[in-house]
Order: structure tokens, then C-alpha cells, then sequence
């Protein structure tokens, strides 16, 4: 069988990848073992030394993987570019710090021994990972991970199979043992089956909310430990002492990065009365002055959605919202053009319980809600089953921070749209997800956190009990 990758801005076929055969899974399952045991006793400063390396190969040959990106998911050229370029600071954050995130912590406890918690590494990790930022996601897993001693085997999305072999090229040309990292191009319904293989340690999955039960089911009835990154809702909220020239100019880029297809971009507009009118036309106006084009050309705003499916599941969200009274203020219509175009929508007057209210939009399209004040605005961001990311804007940060703090997420900014960053755990709560992945936080998910206890006097009496 093989897997075909499609340009979305064309319809043309990419590339053509022959699918792993049970046969080859088994084999690289094995080889992913068998090079755990060497990997995790390897020198923590060879693993990082690695990771510097693979820093390398990524910036030496950025524009060939921008423009993959750009082929197989329509990714704009110039945002597959810094896309790239972020997977290498992951790389070096971990090369520079993995070890200091990772030395044995002592802790002060029986004055008779020497305790110690020390951070091991676990095993074969299966990462399912999606095709929206198809390298960032991949890298942001994979650095602590093999700095940490841990092995990679990669699940990636069907439509992004050339990235998938690309990502596993990098490794091997910074010179990590074979099985280090490993892609499997597999269909979904085989995930099961890896997750229940008694060499998979762990599971971490980006992805939506029903993916994400899926994979959380299998490894909880395995006992295996999972990390789910996954949807999001996030709302803009924009007080009446907003910087308005930033918030509204932030407020397009945190909207439309991706082509609109992120899990922490801006996606629900909460706008007190005091400055709705003046925002919604600003807001309007800019997301209409947005180029539309070919993401391969340097001038463009946004390319096309990832896939003719998803793009015609958006539009169905949308109709239905504005069936059921929202009014279009922009956009909403597939574009006439070749590709899975979808312009720049704007929503305002959006119903309770609509699509556009409680779901999801993976694409272009920002719902707009008036509100009266502070306390309304933070009951309506709140108001939503996901928790990944919210951001709120004002000209008094130490309100800013108060509402921050109100917000039911795993990230929350003052005056910034919501990103992710090497530096600082990233994740949500609610159908967000759990665990968290980057900084200290992230390489210390996947390992055994191992009490060490060396009584110091063997002769001397302990009272222990459990």
C-alpha cells in the first residue's frame, strides 16, 4: 500500500511513500528496543552533543523543509521558514540544558541516609503527532525526549508522509544511532495495536479531543503514561484600556497564523461595549486587506487549509452558525479558485450553542462577542470546554495579570497572542488535554522519577511504614 502527499493549493500529488508492512513495524519496533538499551546509557553530554548536531542539519537545509511543509499542507513559505528555524532552538535549548533539568536532586529527609530522586528514562515513546505544524510538533517532542535516553517511534499524519521521513533523515544525519528515531507510515486504525506492544513505554499525543480519548483509553488500559495536547478555543479578550493599534493588528496575525489551523490561535473575539464598534471595524477591515494566494510566494497572507475535507467541515460550521442567526460580517464562502481555499470570515452576533459558539473552527474564521465588562468578558472566555490558551489585552498590566490568572488554561498572556516557546511549559486543561511538553516540564514527563534512599548507618533503627 502506499501513502500518497497532496499540495493543497494545487490538488497536485507531492510524493508517493510505500506504507511500513506489518513485517517492517515489527523490525523497527525491535531495532527501537534494542537501541534504548544502548542509547539510555549513553553520556548525557553525547545525547546533547546530538541535538546540537541535528540543530545543524535543520539550519543548513531550511529552505528544502520550508518548502516541504509548504508542498504537503500549504503552510505559507515564509512561516514554514521560522517554523524550522523554532525546531532548531528546540535542539539547542535541550542540548544546552537537558542535563541541569535532569541531575539527580537531593533531598533532605531521614538524617540517617542520603536521599536522592533521580530522572531515568523510560523507553520506546510512540508519538502521534498532526499535520498542522508538521515539524515543530514532531521536534518539540523529540528533543527532551532523546536527550532524556528515551527512543522516538513517530505516528505522523498520512497527509504530511514526506515531512515524516524528512524528520527521521535529520536524526540520522546528526549521527543518532539507528532506531534512536523512528517514523512508521501507518493508518490510524493500526495505532492501537503499537500502544498495547509491551515495548512501548508511553504514548503522547497532538491532536484533536476525540483522538485524544482514543489514545488515553488504549494506554490507560495498558497503564501506560500519556501526555494529550490537544484542541483548543482560545479567546481574545480586549478590554476597554486596550492598546487598540496592537490589539487589532495582533489580533489578525493570532487569528490567521497557520492559515487559521492552530490549536492555540485566537479563535473566539471577546470584546467589551465600550470599544466594540471601534475593534470589530478595525478588525474587519484588516482581515479583509490580508493577501490570499499561492503559499509558496513570499507576499502571502494565507494559503489554503490543509485538506478539501477540512475545508468543506469549516464551511459547514460556519453555514450552520450563520443559519442560526450569526451575521457574516466577512468572508464565508469557499473561494472560487483551485485549491482548498477559505478567505478570511468574520462572525459577529454568534448565538449561544452554535458551531461557532462552542466548537472548535480549525481555519480563517473569528467569532466576535460583545460583552458589557471585565467580569463578563472572563465568565465568557471561560465559557468553553477546552482550556489551552487565552490572552487578554489592556494598557494595566497588573490588571492584565489579575484577569490572566482568572482564565480556565494551560497559557495565558497579557498583551501578546498565545505561542509556544522552548523556555516554558506548553499544555491545557479541560478537553485541552494534560501533561506538559518543552522547558523542564516537558523532559521530565516521560521519565521514572526514582526515590533513592542509602541509609547511611545500617545499624540504627528505622520506624517506617508505607
Amino acid at each position: 500500500m502506499s501513502i500518497e502527499s497532496t499540495n493543497p493549493a494545487t490538488g497536485d500529488v507531492v510524493d508517493s511513500f510505500e506504507a511500513t508492512s506489518d513485517e517492517e513495524r515489527e523490525a523497527r519496533l525491535e531495532r527501537a528496543t534494542e537501541t534504548f538499551a544502548e542509547w539510555s546509557e549513553t553520556p548525557i553530554e553525547t545525547r546533547q552533543r546530538l541535538l546540537a548536531r541535528a540543530a545543524d542539519v535543520l539550519r543548513k537545509n531550511t529552505d528544502e523543509y520550508a518548502e516541504l511543509m509548504t508542498e504537503e499542507m500549504g503552510k505559507p513559505i515564509r512561516q514554514a521558514r521560522d517554523e524550522v528555524a523554532k525546531c532548531a532552538w528546540v535542539c539547542d535549548y535541550y542540548a544546552q540544558n537537558a542535563a541541569q533539568h535532569l541531575q539527580d536532586e537531593v533531598i533532605a529527609g531521614d538524617e540517617s541516609a542520603r536521599t536522592v530522586v533521580a530522572y531515568q528514562p523510560l523507553g520506546p515513546v510512540l508519538a502521534i503527532m498532526p499535520w498542522n505544524f508538521p515539524f515543530w510538533q514532531v521536534f518539540r517532542f523529540a528533543a527532551p525526549n532523546l536527550a532524556a535516553g528515551n527512543v522516538g517511534l513517530l505516528k505522523h499524519a498520512s497527509n504530511v508522509p514526506g515531512c515524516a521521513r524528512a524528520i527521521e533523515d535529520v536524526f540520522d544525519q546528526a549521527g543518532f544511532p539507528d532506531g534512536a528515531f523512528t517514523s512508521l507510515l501507518i493508518d490510524s486504525s493500526e495505532i492501537d495495536a503499537v500502544i498495547e506492544d509491551d515495548r512501548i513505554r508511553a504514548v503522547t499525543i497532538t491532536g484533536s479531543d476525540a483522538a485524544g480519548r482514543a489514545v488515553a483509553e488504549t494506554a490507560g488500559s495498558q497503564l501506560k503514561k500519556s501526555v494529550l495536547e490537544l484542541g483548543g478555543s482560545d479567546p481574545f479578550v480586549v478590554l476597554e484600556d486596550a492598546p487598540m493599534d496592537e490589539a487589532v493588528e495582533t489580533a489578525v496575525q493570532a487569528r490567521l497564523i497557520n492559515n487559521g489551523q492552530s490549536c492555540i490561535a485566537a479563535k473566539r473575539f471577546v470584546v467589551v461595549d465600550d470599544v466594540y464598534d471601534e475593534f470589530v471595524d478595525r478588525f474587519i477591515d484588516e482581515m479583509a486587506a490580508q493577501t490570499v494566494g499561492d503559499p509558496m510566494d513570499e507576499a502571502t497572507d494565507l494559503g489554503p487549509q490543509a485538506r478539501p475535507d477540512l475545508m468543506e467541515e469549516l464551511h459547514e460550521q460556519v453555514a450552520e452558525t450563520v443559519e442560526q442567526g450569526g451575521e457574516l460580517e466577512l468572508g464565508g464562502e469557499p473561494m472560487d479558485r483551485d485549491g482548498a481555499y477559505y478567505p478570511p470570515t468574520v462572525i459577529t452576533d454568534v448565538p449561544e450553542n452554535t458551531p461557532a459558539d462552542r466548537e472548535e473552527l480549525f481555519g480563517p474564521v473569528a467569532s466576535v462577542f460583545r460583552v458589557p465588562d471585565e467580569d463578563a468578558a472572563i465568565e465568557k472566555a471561560n465559557d468553553t470546554r477546552f482550556g489551552l490558551g487565552a490572552s487578554v489585552w489592556t494598557e494595566d498590566l497588573e490588571r492584565g495579570e489579575r484577569v490572566a490568572r482568572q482564565f480556565e488554561s494551560g497559557l495565558a498572556f497579557v498583551n501578546e497572542l498565545v505561542k509556544s516557546d522552548p523556555r516554558l511549559p506548553f499544555g491545557g486543561v479541560k478537553d485541552s488535554g494534560y501533561g506538559r511538553e518543552l522547558a523542564e516540564h516537558g523532559i521530565t514527563e516521560f521519565v521514572n522519577t526514582k526515590t533513592i534512599w542509602v541509609q547511611q548507618d545500617a545499624g540504627e533503627e528505622t520506624d517506617m511504614v508505607e
